[in-house]
This record gives C-alpha cells, sequence and structure tokens, in this order.
C-alpha cells in the first residue's frame, strides 16, 4: 500500500517545509483510529498557509486520507488532548520520512511526557471531572437518575483519563484499555456502575461516594498547573485576572467550579477586598 501511495507522500517529502510524514494503516474491519479509511497519511509541516488540511483518495478499491497539520496545531493538540487520534497517528505511525529526525525526536516527547505538560493536562481532566461531578450528584439528589448516570459514566471516563496521565502516559481513544492494565480500582468502578445488577439509583450512590474519594485524595497534585502560576505572584489573583491568563485558556470554562472546589477543600484561600458598597467584598484568591 505504501509503495501505491509514494508518489503522493513523496511530493510532500520534496517540500521544505515538510518535517515528517507517517503512514498508519487499517488493521481491522472497524478502525475508528484510521476513521475506518484504509491508510492515513499524517504530513507534519512548519510555517503552513493552512493550519490543517484533508485530502481523500481511492485506489484500488480501497481508501486513504492524507492530513497535512502545522507542527504548532500539532503540539496544541498533543499539549491539551483536544485531538487525540492525531496523537496516536504520531505514536503508532510508521515513519516514512522526516527531517533531521523530527519525528523520531517527536515519539520521544511523548513517550518521556515532561512533567509541565503533564501537569497541563491534569489539570484539564481533573478541571472536566469536578464539572461533571458536580452536576452527576445535582441530578442524582434531584432524583434524576437517568441524566444522572449518563453524567457519572462521563466523570469516571475524566478519571479514568487523569489516572493514566499521572502513571505517565499519553491517554488514547481505547482509554478503559489502558485503565484496566495501569489503573484497575476504577476500571472496576466503572465495572460496577456499568454492569451491576443493583437499582439505577443505588448504584449512581456508591459512584458518588468513590468518585468524592478519588477527586479528594488528587485534588492538589491535579491542580499544579494552576497553583503553581498562581505563586507567580504575591498578591491574591481576581478571577478576572485569572480569567485572562493566557495559560489558563485551555480550561477557562471549568475554571469558576474548579476553584469552588478547591476553596472547599482549603487548597486556595479566599481573601476579601473592600467595595464601595457596605458588607460587599471583592472576592481574590491565593494558595493557602
Amino acid at each position: 500500500m505504501k509503495d501505491v501511495l509514494r508518489p503522493i507522500y513523496q511530493e510532500k517529502a520534496s517540500q521544505s517545509n515538510t518535517l515528517g510524514v507517517l503512514i498508519l494503516e487499517k488493521m481491522k474491519p472497524i478502525s475508528p483510529v484510521t476513521d475506518n479509511f484504509d491508510v492515513i497519511l499524517f504530513n507534519i509541516v512548519k510555517d503552513a498557509e493552512e493550519l490543517w488540511y484533508v485530502k481523500h483518495y481511492e485506489f484500488e478499491n480501497k481508501s486513504a486520507a492524507m492530513h497535512t497539520v502545522d507542527e504548532k496545531l500539532l503540539h496544541h493538540w498533543i499539549d491539551t488532548s483536544s485531538y487525540r487520534r492525531a496523537v496516536e497517528w504520531v505514536i503508532n505511525g510508521t515513519v516514512i520520512f522526516e527531517r533531521n529526525e523530527y519525528i523520531t525526536e517527536l515519539k520521544e516527547q511523548l513517550r518521556t511526557f515532561p512533567q509541565g505538560k503533564r501537569d497541563l493536562k491534569k489539570v484539564i481532566e481533573f478541571a472536566k471531572l469536578i464539572r461533571s461531578y458536580s452536576e452527576a450528584k445535582d441530578l442524582y439528589e434531584s432524583g434524576h437518575y437517568l441524566d444522572s448516570f449518563s453524567r457519572m459514566v462521563h466523570s469516571l471516563h475524566y478519571l479514568a483519563r487523569l489516572s493514566i496521565i499521572e502513571k505517565g502516559f499519553h491517554p488514547e481513544v481505547t482509554v478503559w484499555n489502558q485503565v484496566k492494565k495501569i489503573e484497575p480500582e476504577i476500571y472496576k468502578l466503572y465495572q460496577e456502575l456499568i454492569e451491576s445488577g443493583e437499582p439505577t439509583d443505588k448504584r449512581i450512590h456508591l459512584m458518588i461516594i468513590a468518585v468524592e474519594h478519588s477527586i479528594s485524595k488528587r485534588a492538589e497534585s491535579s491542580t499544579q498547573h494552576l497553583l503553581s502560576l498562581m505563586k507567580e505572584q504575591e498578591e491574591p489573583w481576581s478571577f478576572g485576572e485569572l480569567k485572562v491568563h493566557p495559560e489558563i485558556q485551555e480550561y477557562i470554562l471549568d475554571l469558576s467550579s474548579m476553584i469552588e472546589h478547591l476553596v472547599e477543600k482549603n487548597i486556595i484561600e479566599v481573601v476579601l477586598q473592600e467595595t464601595k458598597g457596605d458588607n460587599i467584598f471583592h472576592r481574590t484568591y491565593k494558595p493557602s
């Protein structure tokens, strides 16, 4: 298959801004990792006019998709898990061209998973976990058990991804397959929620207790990205200052609920500042 596609990827390899080309072939009849195409060609370039474009091909009753992505966008995907499939293409794809060992070094970076990037991924997943868990708990207490069940499945998924990152791995699309090997206790929670013969409300209640415990023991370590940033200045932060900080943008939508949780757990301290109104104060925040 690689030989048939050679003219296509050789054209890309000849261009000076191409950093590397990988190929990934479909290995089973249903293949989400290749979007069910028979083959994926993944071209990484620099200084692209279009950050990401895709072309589809057909040959010998087979299909191929060629993705060309700017390296800055690819690194954004890697750092934030915003397009996990592309990360799998880098990890599992076969290198058919690279300039100055670019892809070899990129694969090594993914393998070693530097602590700074790990901390960013952890806080993104933790922020999602807090919001999802809070919604599941509220729905449960309101008697909306099926909606609560749905949110709890999402909560366990975020918890599973967080546990994988803690172990130094990048979460893949097949996250539960990873968790089964890496963090069997969380996999067991998922099994109990999905497969238990207990009534739905009882299953959710048990998960609320278990997930709350998991959140509590991970809260401080999972939010080091935020806490380290907040320690960069001595003065407390207003929420507005945090909200516009460029390093927080990847979890800005879940920032408010996460801060409230950290305040409840005494990981972040509230500092009140006077306003012109009587007995009305601005809330500002600093690490405890």
